[in-house]
């Protein structure tokens, strides 16, 4: 069974970062698109930061030139960097793995930024 386990999230100021994590297991990812979601109350789930297996990388407009997304040295890893953070990133943050038509989502990793 495949799961991804997001982790980093948590209670920072405007202006700090963070670094979120995702690790999945279950099975070898080789030539997947990662992405990071993102959710916050009342909210539809939006599309930060995609990685695609060929290694091309698209952002959000909103989080462009703030937030990068990168592959660990195994491919079942995938972080997303945030720097500058703003009150309005806070959001559930979801991570996902697609590949050859399966769809895999992490529980999510809540991530508060206050003013």
């Amino acid at each position: 069974q495949v799961q991804l386990v997001e982790s980093g999230g948590g209670l920072v100021q405007a202006g700090g970062s963070l670094n979120l994590s995702c690790v999945a297991s279950g099975r070898t990812f080789v030539d997947n698109d990662a992405s990071w979601y993102r959710q916050a109350p009342g909210e539809q789930r939006e599309l930060v930061a995609r990685l695609t297996g060929y290694g091309i990388t698209n952002y959000a407009e909103s989080v462009k030139g703030r937030f990068t997304i990168s592959r660990g040295n195994v491919k079942n890893t995938v972080y997303l960097q945030m720097n500058n953070l703003k009150p309005e990133d806070t959001a559930v943050y979801y991570c996902n793995f697609y590949t050859r038509g399966s769809d895999y989502w992490g529980q999510g990793t809540q991530v508060t930024v206050s003013s």
